[in-house]
């Protein structure tokens, strides 16, 4: 099952189009889309029952953010070995725990205002829960996942890293820094859910491949740690990490310019597209 966000509304998505889930359930489900995962169980059964829904072809560029109000965005740092190593950092002992807030969030195409010419790239495979989840163990942490989305943690690199300690959510929270999309893939429809192709380029050349069974701590791992700490409740999302190729560890540093093209893919999930112009410029600023 695939589900999307079409112009503000919640869709089930199929190669020949989409179908708008308010009106195939007759007002069962709301045309929300960050409503669907207080009732995800119920949803997710009623809409592997539906037959022969009215489709309507789109364009992807109608597309927004799948999960596009969450109560709690996650985002993990250093969770792939080749990325601590090229920024000259020690494997975690335990994941490296930062938020991203919502208000960065946007979709999977789409401009994005640079507010400083130090802003890199950090492709991720995104999580999305569709359960409440406390105390739950690696093992049964899958049970809990409504789906997986492809992700940019964009980061402003001088605000992130100035002073110390360094300010990872507010250099990683500008606006459109967190895009996320095109759809939410259930587990299900995918080959293997913990090894799966992940990539980036700028201008079309590859600058990050990976793939996600590479993760030092996997989707159930995180799940685990996260819930004996505090409830994951039903449409919070999780970027999961990301893998070496950062333009920051580059030498000479590499960052995003105006005209810039980055497109982002996860096999089996999608892919995102974003250009990116010369926003107001932002100054950092010392006490």
């Amino acid at each position: 099952m695939r589900i999307a966000n079409l112009d503000g509304r919640l869709v089930l998505t199929y190669p020949d189009g989409a179908a708008d889930v308010e009106r195939a359930s007759d007002g069962r489900f709301a045309a929300a889309p960050q409503a669907v995962f207080a009732r995800w169980d119920e949803f997710a059964d009623w809409a592997r029952r539906l037959r022969a829904p009215l489709l309507e072809p789109f364009d992807p560029c109608r597309l927004r953010a799948p999960a596009p109000s969450p109560s709690q965005v996650f985002a993990i740092g250093l969770n792939y070995a080749d990325h601590a190593a090229e920024g000259g950092m020690p494997l975690p002992p335990e994941p490296a725990v930062f938020t991203k807030f919502p208000t960065s969030l946007t979709g999977p195409n789409g401009e994005v205002k640079l507010p400083t010419a130090t802003v890199d790239w950090e492709a991720e495979l995104v999580v999305v829960i569709g359960r409440r989840a406390v105390d739950v163990d690696a093992e049964h942490a899958w049970d809990h996942v409504a789906g997986v989305t492809a992700g940019q943690d964009l980061s402003e690199r001088t605000r992130q890293l100035v002073g110390s300690p360094p300010q990872f959510s507010i250099g990683k929270s500008f606006p459109g820094f967190s895009p996320i999309g095109p759809e939410i893939v259930t587990p299900d429809e995918l080959a293997d859910r913990d090894d799966l192709e992940i990539g980036c380029s700028v201008n079309g050349e590859v600058v990050q491949h990976a793939r996600t069974s590479d993760l030092i701590f996997s989707v159930p791992a995180l799940i685990e740690r996260l819930s004996a700490i505090l409830p994951l409740t039903p449409g919070d999302i999780v970027f999961t990490g990301t893998p070496s190729g950062v333009g920051h560890a580059r030498s000479p540093k590499r960052h995003l310019a105006p005209g810039d093209v980055l497109e982002t893919w996860i096999s089996g999930v999608g892919r995102l597209r974003h250009t990116f112009a010369e926003g107001p410029r932002h100054v950092s600023r010392t006490a």
